[in-house]
């Protein structure tokens, strides 16, 4: 299949009601509105083409970078290549869902959410404390450094509530996983969610939304979720 084909097919698949919704989120003009569960046929004929990808992510139209997500090559990618689609990454269900995503399953993950949390820009931290939270929740936990990650809980603890409004979300996101995933912080994360408390998140046109990282780590424990781990990250 070529890039064309791919678009026509997502193009039949959109509906006006889900390309409002995603809208309303931040998404904006060329898209379709096609439901991620609907792009699954069309990933499954295709399976992984990172070139296919790179060609679909360049048009710019949300349902077609979000499933050049599903079909990339995350091992095959680059740094380069993660900043060059971290770059068009135009809001956050593009950051947090498509592009930290891919870069979760590749080798150089930590290295390069690491530089991008540490860049001040909303998005790219929102994109590396997201891609963490994908890692935690899929990964072993001997795969990570308990003091480094212990660090990343006093650096939430310390800044979340003078971050950027999509990077708050994503902390809040990172500490509740840490809560639930990484067994070896878990006391921590419960420590240092309690001690953040409730976080205020501004949206545009909406109403703002408050995070509550402790209490839901609390529901996850209740449930018995406890250390628990998705095997796999991308659909």
């Amino acid at each position: 299949m070529n890039s064309e084909t791919v678009m026509q097919e997502l193009e039949a698949l959109g509906k006006e009601r889900t390309k409002k919704i995603y809208i309303s989120n931040g998404a904006h003009e060329p898209l379709f509105g096609v439901a991620t569960g609907a792009m699954k046929p069309i990933a499954k004929k295709i399976k992984i083409n990172q070139p296919l990808a790179e060609e679909l992510y360049a048009t710019g139209n949300y349902d077609a970078m979000y499933f050049a997500g599903i079909i990339a090559d995350p091992k095959g990618m680059s740094e380069s290549d993660y900043n060059r689609w971290i770059d068009a990454a135009y809001f956050y269900m593009l950051s947090d869902y498509v592009v930290a995503v891919t870069l979760s399953e590749s080798d150089i993950a930590q290295e390069v959410s690491d530089k991008w949390i540490a860049s001040g820009e909303e998005l790219r931290m929102s994109a590396g404390w997201s891609c963490y939270c994908w890692l935690l929740g899929n990964r072993k936990d001997v795969e990570f450094s308990e003091s480094k990650i212990s660090n990343m809980l006093d650096m939430v603890k310390d800044t979340i509530h003078d971050s950027p409004e999509r990077t708050k979300s994503a902390m809040s996101n990172f500490l509740y996983t840490v809560g639930i995933s990484y067994l070896p912080l878990h006391e921590k994360a419960v420590e240092t969610a309690r001690e953040v408390g409730i976080v205020e998140m501004k949206r545009e046109n909406k109403k703002n939304s408050l995070l509550h990282a402790y209490e839901n780590i609390q529901k996850e424990v209740d449930r018995g979720r406890l250390g628990f781990k998705r095997k796999y990250v991308r659909c």
